[in-house]
């Protein structure tokens, strides 16, 4: 029986550290393996306010509907290998954290969440592109927030099997069969294969667990040598 993998990259935005341009690490993995599939999350307006490495600091939130040239290059990537995806509105809480934009939303919060969501990719002509599949900032996700989700019409969740996060879950992520885990995010969790292989980057430079060329000639080499069989999906096949 084959492996079910997927390959999935957070936080692709118009920030000039974390961008289009680790797709071109995308590129070159698809010319040694051709039949890999990408997921890509994409945060609509990219805002980091709390003081961590300066390179991740924000002016003001990154909307991509206001920088036509990103959203154009997401128009643009084969559809046969790449997948696109949503991944909050701005990633934090301004003044309050980089990451937790969901961690203690209450049912009614989230939906407004969604709907500005949904408002920023119609603004930016990219609603046939983005598929109803969430992963929320830092895999944190208030069991309100799973609900409202769901019921605003999210058909795959992309969360974390890790007790710090299912914690945080309680429980509700349990409830339908709609979630893919995370398995592996290199170098915090090793590259393993498994019956079911979510392996997550981020295109953020200044993250340990960015995809570097390092890092992908690293991961190339390790689907190479796999002595299992791999079947390659996108999100739907994951499920």
């Amino acid at each position: 029986m084959s492996n079910k993998i997927n390959i999935s990259i957070d936080d692709i935005c118009p920030h000039p550290a974390s961008s289009m341009a680790v797709v071109d690490r995308c590129y070159e993995i698809l010319e040694k393996i051709p039949e890999v599939k990408f997921t890509l999350f994409v945060p609509m307006a990219y805002y980091r306010t709390m003081p961590a490495p300066p390179v991740s600091m924000c002016d003001q939130p990154l909307r991509i509907d206001l920088f036509p040239d990103f959203c154009q290059k997401i128009r643009d990537l084969p559809k046969d290998s790449f997948e696109i995806c949503y991944h909050g509105v701005l990633h934090g809480i301004p003044g309050e954290t980089n990451n937790d934009e969901f961690k203690s939303l209450s049912y009614q919060e989230t939906l407004k969440k969604i709907s500005e969501m949904a408002w920023i990719t119609k603004m930016a002509k990219l609603e046939d592109i983005f598929k109803p599949i969430f992963r929320p900032p830092a895999y944190r996700m208030s069991p309100e927030a799973i609900r409202a989700a769901r019921d605003a019409g999210f058909q795959i969740l992309c969360l974390s099997p890790e007790k710090m996060y299912k914690d945080v879950y309680q429980g509700e992520e349990e409830k339908r069969d709609d979630v893919v885990y995370s398995t592996c995010g290199p170098p915090i969790y090793p590259l393993k294969i498994e019956e079911k292989t979510e392996i997550v980057y981020h295109a953020c430079e200044w993250d340990r667990n960015f995809l570097s060329k390092e890092k992908s000639q690293e991961l190339v080499n390790f689907l190479l040598s796999a002595k299992k069989e791999l079947k390659y999906c996108f999100m739907e096949g994951m499920i």
